[in-house]
């Protein structure tokens, strides 16, 4: 039934094409130059539709598939990745390709905290969780590289180290921070808000900044000397083992 309709209609198809081509050769002589100019246009236009149509493209998803891992990997314990990208890889890149790879990155980690979250919700162990952090840590690297490059252009263009005008301040605790500059509709001297402000320390603060860095300091000391010791300690253990795998030495 379906075999003989579509013979049906490739044969009404062909018989039509066949009528219009006979129709416009036998009025070529005796119509006038209107619709020789009709004739000509629909010509250009079933041209047209022929190269339109040699043309294929696969059908547009906007389905929830991206959202989740590959078919082929679940129920894995174990899904095998490649490396995160280090600073110096990424430094190689053009801008282009980081612009690409960030929104790769991008639908990579969406993916990933999805499957995350389902597997939480299953209470089940999510197959090889070091790929989020391995995403998010080359999403890291590629948002510092971007970084240094706007700051380089930015030095080379304006002499400025930061994206916003400001400066170096005190507050009344004696904390230096970053003030950003910004505009206001009126001048600073009679600006309440601002006056309020304090950008310095008075001076029994200086007592206390001492203490604070002395604080830091023993902080910092402590830390070394717990890496150092622990490298000690990691050092003898290795020296042990060596010598019970050979006891000549």
């Amino acid at each position: 039934m379906a075999a003989s309709t579509v013979r049906a209609l490739l044969t009404g198809c062909r018989r039509l094409c066949q009528g219009t081509g006979g129709l416009t050769g036998r009025t070529l002589g005796g119509l006038s130059g209107v619709m020789l100019n009709v004739l000509s246009r629909r010509t250009s236009e079933f041209s047209w539709l022929e190269q339109r149509t040699s043309f294929h493209s696969s059908a547009e998803r906007r389905g929830l598939e991206e959202f989740f891992d590959d078919p082929q990997n679940w129920g894995e314990k174990t899904v095998k990745s490649g490396e995160l990208w280090t600073i110096n890889q990424l430094r190689g890149k053009s801008s282009e390709d980081l612009h690409k790879l960030w929104y790769v990155l991008l639908k990579e980690k969406n993916m990933l905290l999805t499957l995350e979250q389902e597997s939480k919700r299953q209470r089940v162990a999510m197959p090889s969780p070091y790929r989020l952090y391995k995403v998010t840590k080359s999403m890291e690297h590629l948002d510092k590289v971007v970084n240094e490059r706007e700051t380089a252009l930015r030095l080379l263009q304006t002499g400025q180290e930061k994206g916003r005008p400001g400066e170096w301040r005190k507050d009344c605790f004696g904390e230096t921070t970053w003030h950003n500059f910004k505009e206001w509709p009126i001048p600073w001297y009679i600006n309440k808000r601002h006056m309020q402000k304090k950008f310095f320390a008075l001076p029994y603060v200086d007592h206390y900044e001492r203490l604070k860095l002395e604080k830091q300091m023993r902080a910092d000391a402590r830390k070394r000397n717990a890496d150092r010791k622990k490298r000690l300690k990691l050092e003898r253990q290795l020296a042990q083992a060596n010598k019970a795998q050979n006891p000549m030495l």
